[in-house]
């Protein structure tokens, strides 16, 4: 009997795997590619049948290190582009991360020559791990700036040289992350920037020294429908933000740049920037950036931030009042519904700067302000809670601050200042004060309720269980 239905077992395995065999290689192929690409590979020794099958997959990901050797993955990658440029012309998307050593060939450059003459649509190429050096780095073809169905592209770590800036670049591209690559020029960057005319996110991380001949001129952008826009250590000379009325969110991480050129100063300079970015909904800056805006307010106003609705921003406290400055950055940005600090407080304030009172309330603390976060880094919580103390005194509509101090902020006996803070005065009659404190690998969660003024302790442990208690 359990013989009897074994056999039946596996026939019925067998003719599953024959209705399989049996879909069309378009079907086939497509149900792959949601596999990982070794799996995909491993496919071709079930039958001669799916021999050649995983060929036809739209996409690929491959990183040269998970080979036995640089040469293997070279062969590898010169069969299967062979096949694909003589069977399968539609490779959707392709990503290869690349490991190499001084004695291993050059194919980067001629690989992604083949697929951008096709109808690609990602590439993603990237040299990492041990490719620090520059000679090592592969120079990107001319024909991929050219590629009319590229929908995302992402370089990290490539040469980038001068193109024909009379032809229309990538003319459907709407995403470009360009990281830590080297440019022939300023130039030859700005005008691969301004020449995607639907590009709609975009990306530059770079390195102190990756312009080859840098000049005097800085980084012009102008892409009419871009809706994100991220620097990362960025070291231009100047940035010029133009024609960006569709910009949604900037994003501004590291060390920034913003300085003097022929005919322009460093406030001239840093106006053009702030008011090329005013039109977004949300921003992140940098302490870096922040600096560079302290400097700014210190002899004009920033631009109005109209559509603001969301700021991040990261600041350093030793290096100037950020109280001074804080109701004047608030003033340019009259509908602003959430700020998130995150403080670096390296010196103790004293009792009496504490105490302050900041006399002027901007618009956006008389009217859409609901949410406040502050987030201290350092084990000096002052700062952290002034700030706080400034939004929770002048808020009208606010709904919730939290704040979430350094782990050493009950070591080192607050809990009477941890009581001032949940009992300040609240001009929102809607508003909830939340602490949270780490310690000892737990999150502690402090809260008082409006209607009972009972201050309750949320415990959670590394694995997430809650628990509560009533403290007071």
């Amino acid at each position: 009997m359990e013989e009897n239905i074994e056999k039946r077992i596996c026939v019925e395995q067998l003719a599953i795997e024959d209705l399989i065999s049996k879909l069309p290689e378009v079907l086939l192929s497509q149900i792959l590619s949601y596999l990982p690409t070794k799996d995909i590979v491993r496919t071709s020794v079930l039958s001669k049948r799916w021999k050649s099958v995983w060929l036809l997959i739209p996409g690929l990901d491959l990183d040269s290190s998970e080979f036995p050797h640089y040469d293997t993955f070279v062969d590898f990658m010169n069969e299967f582009l062979f096949f694909s440029r003589e069977e399968n012309p539609c490779l959707h998307k392709l990503k290869l991360s690349i490991q190499k050593n001084e004695n291993d060939p050059s194919c980067v450059t001629l690989w992604t020559d083949c697929v951008a003459r096709g109808k690609l649509q990602h590439l993603d190429v990237e040299f990492g791990g041990r490719v620090m050096e520059r000679e090592f780095w592969e120079m990107m073809p001319l024909s991929l700036y050219i590629c009319k169905t590229l929908l995302h592209l992402r370089l990290y770590r490539v040469l980038l040289g001068n193109f024909d800036q009379s032809v229309d670049s990538l003319p459907s591209l709407r995403s470009m992350c360009l990281e830590e690559n080297v440019y022939s020029n300023e130039a030859s960057l700005e005008s691969l920037i301004s020449s995607c005319r639907v590009l709609e996110d975009l990306t530059i991380v770079k390195i102190d020294d990756n312009v080859r001949d840098r000049g005097n001129s800085g980084l012009v952008i102008d892409a009419p429908i871009l809706k994100y826009l991220t620097f990362n250590n960025d070291q231009s000379k100047s940035k010029t933000i133009s024609n960006l009325g569709s910009l949604v969110k900037v994003t501004i991480l590291g060390p920034i740049k913003i300085s003097s050129v022929v005919g322009c100063t460093e406030q001239q300079m840093a106006h053009k920037f702030l008011t090329g970015i005013s039109r977004v909904r949300y921003l992140i800056v940098s302490e870096d950036m922040m600096e560079v805006i302290s400097s700014y307010l210190k002899e004009d106003s920033l631009p109005q931030f109209g559509n603001l609705s969301y700021l991040k921003a990261s600041v350093w406290l030793s290096s100037f009042d950020f109280l001074d400055i804080l109701p004047k950055l608030l003033e340019s940005c009259p509908n602003l519904k959430s700020i998130v600090l995150e403080i670096t407080c390296i010196v103790d304030r004293t009792k009496a700067t504490v105490e302050r009172r900041v006399s002027s309330v901007p618009e956006c603390l008389l009217s859409s302000l609901e949410f406040v976060e502050i987030k201290n880094r350092i084990s000096v919580d002052d700062g952290a809670l002034e700030v706080a103390r400034y939004f929770v005194e002048n808020s009208v509509n606010l709904q919730k601050v939290v704040l979430r101090l350094a782990s050493s902020f009950l070591r080192r006996g607050n809990q009477a200042v941890l009581k001032d803070i949940l009992e300040l005065p609240r001009r929102s009659s809607m508003c909830e004060i939340e602490v949270f404190n780490a310690l000892n690998g737990h999150a502690l969660c402090f809260r008082k309720n409006k209607r009972t003024g009972r201050v309750f302790l949320d415990y959670f442990d590394v694995a997430e269980s809650y628990y509560g208690a009533i403290v007071s």
